[in-house]
């Protein structure tokens, strides 16, 4: 085993070897129920549990410390709806081809439905298993039947104000009595919840007690909004699980935490500043991602091996026992998988144009290619390569010394760039560079 394994296995094998001896005495838990809590644009700092100095969230700090937490994990797209679909598919942005967030100008964006029509949905997998699943908050592929949920929000059509949710945007803002109701109606029956308020989203409306906490820590009302936002958010978050424990749930529910992707507050506006959404540096594609299953999970920290959204839906799938489709290219995160996790060596993710140039042809929207290798000459270094989709030069990064990307090495290290541009090329070679 080389060395750059040691710090992963480290870190799950305590996990697995409580999980292991539990087993011994214990039945194996029934299929969980799972839930997916998704944030909506927020930066990977933006935690207490991440150390940040001033915003307060109690309660994803104690989901984080209650379950398996991978500090440095990624989404592929730094947009939210093909981070999304990668989230209910388990693929690429290429592969499941929702490149962007709206269809050409003048194209029917119904037409973009094709993709999820065709696709293998997390929904659809479990109701092989008897699952029932519901849907709100934010969900682009028309109604939640359309993504293969039983019961939702969204009906999704445009000449209603169908684009991202629509009457699923009210879960979080205006309340979770939705969520409630469908939760009283399960009875026995395993669930899967898809749980995306649009939170910390703009437009930026805290509560105004929790705005005035922020307004005295810096000079920027912007700033203070969008603290206050993640505050709001974490309120809601408190609000679900307290739902899952009072009705005696979350001891075999599956809860998966991550970001659809990141977001630096523009001190001036209520915008986002550069280099975090849609961009590919870290500050766009980073997350924690979470996962806490009292039944079956002994709490752990992993704040070095690189993990990705790809990894969700084989995670799921390996929890509820449901066979998982041959073309995933992601790995189970659950600690019988961690020599799997341990020998993968890179993860990677595209970039594209917000608007979708082509339905059919994702490498006509690209933008950027990444990759963030572990090195594997026993130094555990992080680097990344962000290769742009034209005439401009790459960039390198050791992101595990330099995790805020200040120092461009390409220049200085240009046989590595050679060498991690080689196996970006090998993981998806884009047809139109």
């Amino acid at each position: 085993m080389t060395s750059r394994f040691l710090p992963f296995l480290l870190v799950l094998l305590p996990a697995l070897a409580a999980c292991t001896a539990e087993s011994a005495h214990t039945p194996a838990p029934e299929r969980p129920n799972v839930v997916f809590v998704v944030s909506d644009d927020q930066a990977w700092t933006d935690y207490g549990f991440a150390g940040h100095p001033h915003i307060k969230t109690p309660n994803l700090d104690q989901l984080a410390a209650s379950g398996l937490h991978f500090a440095r994990g990624y989404v592929p797209s730094s947009l939210c709806r093909p981070s999304l679909m990668t989230l209910v598919t388990g693929l690429y942005p290429h592969q499941h081809g929702i490149t962007g967030n709206d269809p050409p100008r003048g194209t029917d964006r119904r037409e973009m439905l094709r993709h999820v029509a065709r696709a293998q949905t997390l929904p659809r997998l479990l109701a092989t298993a008897g699952y029932r699943s519901f849907q709100c908050g934010k969900w682009w592929e028309g109604s939640h039947t359309d993504g293969g949920f039983t019961d939702g929000m969204t009906h999704g059509d445009p000449t209603r104000g169908g684009r991202h949710g629509d009457a699923g945007l009210a879960i979080g803002r205006k309340g979770l009595k939705p969520v409630e109701e469908f939760l009283d109606q399960t009875g026995t029956q395993p669930f899967f919840l898809w749980f995306a308020p649009m939170l910390p989203h703009t437009p930026h409306e805290p509560p105004q007690r929790l705005l005035e906490r922020y307004l005295p820590l810096t000079d920027s009302v912007h700033v203070a909004r969008y603290w206050a936002m993640c505050e709001w958010w974490d309120e809601c978050v408190g609000e679900l699980m307290a739902m899952l424990e009072e009705r005696g749930l979350a001891h075999n529910t599956l809860v998966v935490y991550l970001s659809d992707n990141g977001w630096l507050q523009n001190e001036k506006s209520a915008g986002f500043a550069p280099r975090s959404k849609r961009s590919p540096y870290e500050a766009g594609i980073r997350t924690p991602i979470l996962l806490r299953w009292p039944a079956a999970l002994a709490p752990a920290v992993d704040t070095r091996t690189p993990v990705s959204s790809i990894d969700i839906v084989p995670t799921v799938l390996a929890a509820c026992r449901v066979p998982s489709p041959a073309d995933l290219p992601g790995i189970s995160l659950l600690p019988a998988s961690a020599p799997a996790l341990a020998g993968r060596n890179a993860v990677f993710g595209e970039i594209f144009e917000h608007d979708v140039v082509d339905l059919d042809a994702p490498a006509a929207s690209l933008r950027f290619r990444w990759s963030i290798t572990i090195e594997q000459d026993g130094s555990g270094r992080l680097h990344k390569l962000i290769q742009p989709n034209g005439g401009q030069r790459p960039q390198l990064f050791d992101v595990g010394g330099d995790p805020h990307e200040l120092l461009d090495l390409a220049t200085e290290q240009p046989d590595l760039v050679q060498s991690l541009r080689r196996q970006l090329d090998r993981w998806w070679l884009p047809d139109r560079q």
